[in-house]
């Protein structure tokens, strides 16, 4: 997991540290590609896509991308195109339906790795 800046009780707050109080509470990173997998310094983010057309993020395999188990992937969709989540070779995604599009702008979905490649899929997604 990457390490993240620290702010603590009793720290003054300033407009210096605002970006270190920011990136403690959960850090972004936007992707505007149609596609994107996800890489090991996504554990805990929040992943942006922005596109004009529909787009894609997988998953990858454990043997891939060595998550642990507990990780969390947060994605969000900034633009109105559709943004599905996907299963890379040997992953299984499970979900409320088989539900792996985030429904429309705004909506974000979690990835918890409940297993070597398991992982389970919540949020604000459809069929």
């Amino acid at each position: 997991m990457a390490v993240r800046p620290t702010f603590t009780i009793g720290d003054v707050f300033t407009a210096a540290n605002a970006n270190i109080l920011a990136q403690a509470i959960i850090a972004i990173n936007a992707q505007v590609g149609t596609t994107y997998t996800t890489v090991l310094a996504d554990a805990g983010k929040l992943v942006s896509i922005t596109n004009a057309a529909s787009q894609t993020v997988t998953i990858p395999p454990n043997s891939s991308v060595a998550y642990g188990v507990g990780d969390q992937i947060n994605i969000l969709a900034l633009s109105t195109a559709t943004t599905t989540i996907a299963a890379g070779a040997g992953v299984t995604l499970n979900s409320n339906g088989a539900k792996l599009v985030l429904n429309g702008q705004f909506a974000v979905a979690t990835c918890l790795k409940t297993d070597t490649n398991t992982w389970v899929v919540v949020g604000n997604v459809k069929a």
